[in-house]
């Protein structure tokens, strides 16, 4: 939103609109012209018709036909597309359009249809812009009584809202309207408002605004160095954001102080900056104070050509829209001007336009300040009726609250009786539950720990003590001389083997029965991935070779993770030792990482003969205990991946699988990453 100080009754005030902000009127057009050039472009497109009428509104004060046509042609379109919201604002639009030209009731009018729309679309804030420039319209009219209404009736909307922009902008209008009057004290009452809203806005162009009024009030009060003051203040502003509209109008307000301390030639400077920043402008009723103060600037210097020039072009102006205040003020410059040049008929002409229109002004402002000061009471009557009649309705809830609670207490006598027989076989049904729940417990870890140890003596009998078996018997037959020493040499490459797999079993035994037993506890620390899959790859490279099968390491360098270190190498041994034992021979295995947002996700992937999706889902389950021979028949407990699954998730992560048969498998877990203060407090 924006504000726009023009000429209201008899005082310079500021009223506020929906301001353009010429820095940003072009790449609206290209946007435009964009859309325009798309092959599919339809007028009917909503996003072209806001566009046109966004265009419009920055265009009004720079070219008001440019304003118009732009308007009507998002009217047409908005009808045609039947897009309300477009209608209004378009209506909107025009209205502005027939203000400026001093067309009261067409203004009125549009303002009135697009209203009409906006109620019906209920778009608050469209309602509250136009409830504001129609108000605004009335005033311009000279009627106090339904400018005041609708300031206050969008004045109770945007506090429902909580539209502080608005509340800001409303209640400047209002100080202004009381200004307007000469009731200053009300209006400064009002500016107090605007500024405690402006703080909690925190703009700094809506404050340059404001001081800006504030400056243009004090100067009419003749509190010129209070003027003074808010004017500096707020041109600072005004020139650092380049907003040559409210620039104009302060340089203005500035020349307006210097002429009223009389001080022509410094009132005469800041009014030509002005006048040249209005020269881009199209602001045809701020033209009227601006060239009425240049005029009373040049007659105070005697230079009386140049001051009836500027008298006679504000005069005409004024008469053009029907504003009798700058009529007023001009006629009486040029009946001044006139009789210094002894050109009494002219003089005693323009001397009796003055006298007719301040006699009409005069009883106008007395009819003015009564109806302000009528509507304000009534305002504050309706107010004041409607929080009467809250206050006698919540008397009367108060009454029927007070017998509802007096029901409610005899209930609650009568609960807390038959609550108190109830308190004691709760109790009691709480206890027995309790002790039910510890029997089940112990049930469901007594059934548990059988389970482990089923499963401890099976994988014993018949993982180990095969192997162990083959092993005694071999040595029993080479000591009875059943073999010779040569046959029992040949044999031993296969006891390295057996002795191999007895040992990784064991390990993974001895690990699996730790985290069973609640004996193992997670040590977390930073951990360097590469290197433990360089030490698994080097401690598994023999059995790799037996097969031809190449192991791949493709972790990046930096991969370290907040992990325990061992249990950490026992998943990574187990997931390296499960893709040589199910890859044939010249397969591929390979280790990759890869970083995600806050964890490390691991890899490890052959070419083996993979699995169906039955195994896959019996492979992480509770009781899984899955037996399997590899290519070249090596044998697994089916230990391995179970306790992969456990490491892993004691360090905050998750394991899953991805194969297919006759094609490979992948599995995959995740770490979170190494922090520099990571705090890690799980144990188990």
């Amino acid at each position: 939103m924006r504000r726009t100080s023009l000429l209201i009754l008899m005082l310079v005030c500021s009223i506020h609109f929906g301001y353009p902000q010429h820095k940003d009127h072009q790449k609206i057009k290209d946007r435009i012209t964009k859309l325009q050039s798309q092959n599919d472009f339809n007028v009917k497109d909503t996003t072209y018709i806001n566009l046109l009428n966004k265009y419009s509104g920055k265009m009004r004060y720079i070219n008001e036909d440019s304003l118009l046509l732009l308007a009507t042609q998002a009217l047409e379109h908005s009808k045609s597309a039947e897009y309300k919201n477009g209608h209004s604002e378009a209506l909107f639009r025009i209205g502005d359009y027939y203000s400026d030209k001093g067309k009261n009731a067409k203004a009125i009018e549009k303002y009135n249809e697009a209203w009409t729309i906006a109620q019906e679309i209920n778009n608050d804030d469209l309602k509250l812009r136009i409830l504001n420039n129609l108000s605004s319209e009335y005033g311009y009219k000279g009627d106090i009584a339904k400018a005041l209404n609708g300031y206050l009736k969008a004045l109770e909307l945007a506090e429902e809202k909580d539209n502080k922009q608005m509340l800001s902008i409303l209640n400047e209008n209002i100080a202004s309207l009381f200004a307007s009057q000469h009731d200053f004290e009300d209006a400064l009452i009002y500016y107090k408002k605007v500024k405690k809203i402006n703080d909690e806005l925190n703009d700094e162009l809506i404050n340059a605004e404001t001081f800006s009024n504030l400056a243009s009030l004090y100067a009419d009060m003749e509190e010129l160095d209070y003027a003074m003051f808010y004017i500096n203040k707020s041109t600072a502003i005004f020139e650092k954001n380049s907003s040559p509209d409210w620039l104009a109008f302060a340089y203005e307000t500035k020349g307006k102080i210097y002429l009223k301390q009389k001080k022509y030639k410094w009132a005469l400077y800041w009014y030509d900056q002005s006048n040249i920043l209005h020269k881009t402008l199209n602001d045809t009723r701020g033209k009227i104070d601006l060239y009425n103060g240049m005029a009373e600037a040049y007659l105070g210097q005697g230079k009386d050509i140049l001051s009836e020039k500027y008298a006679q072009e504000a005069f005409n102006i004024s008469n053009e829209i029907d504003f009798l205040e700058g009529k007023q003020k001009c006629a009486r410059t040029l009946y001044i001007i006139n009789k210094n040049k002894n050109k009494f008929a002219t003089a005693l002409s323009y001397h009796e336009i003055y006298q007719e229109l301040s006699d009409t002004l005069s009883r106008s402002e007395n009819q003015k300040s009564l109806t302000m000061l009528q509507v304000k009471d009534e305002h504050d009557h309706m107010k004041m009726e409607l929080i009467q009649e809250n206050e006698r309705a919540l008397a009367k809830q108060q009454n029927y609250v007070n017998a509802a609670l007096a029901i409610l207490l005899i209930f609650i006598a009568i609960t807390i009786l038959v609550h108190r027989g109830q308190k004691i076989q709760k109790k009691l049904n709480a206890e027995l539950q309790s002790k039910q729940e510890i029997l089940e417990n112990r049930e469901t870890a007594l059934s548990e720990s059988n389970e482990t140890k089923t499963k401890l003596f099976s994988i014993i009998g018949h993982d180990l003590r095969g192997p162990i078996g083959a092993l005694q018997g071999l040595l029993k037959m080479f000591k009875d001389g059943e073999i010779s020493q040569k046959d029992f040499l040949e044999f031993i490459p296969k006891l390295r083997d057996d002795v191999d797999h007895i040992f990784f079993t064991l390990n993974n035994l001895l690990s699996w029965g730790y985290t069973q037993m609640n004996g193992a506890v997670t040590k977390p620390s930073v951990v360097d991935i590469e290197a433990l899959v360089d030490m698994n790859v080097n401690l598994l490279s023999e059995i790799a070779e037996k097969k031809s099968i190449k192991i791949v390491s493709e972790i990046a360098a930096n991969t370290l993770t907040w992990s325990d270190s061992d249990q950490i190498d026992i998943v990574i041994r187990n997931l390296i030792s499960n893709a040589l034992k199910f890859t044939p021979e010249s397969g591929i295995v390979t280790i990759r990482s890869e970083q995600k947002q806050h964890h490390w996700e691991i890899s490890v992937m052959d070419t083996g003969v993979g699995m169906d999706k039955v195994t896959q889902e019996k492979l992480f389950s509770k009781n899984a205990n899955i037996t399997t021979y590899g290519t070249n028949n090596e044998k697994g407990t089916g230990l391995g991946l179970s306790l992969c699954k456990e490491m892993v998730e004691k360090n905050n992560g998750t394991i899953w699988v991805n194969s297919n048969l006759r094609t490979g498998s992948t599995f995959y877990f995740t770490l979170p990453k190494a922090e520099k203060e990571k705090n890690y407090s799980k144990a188990s």
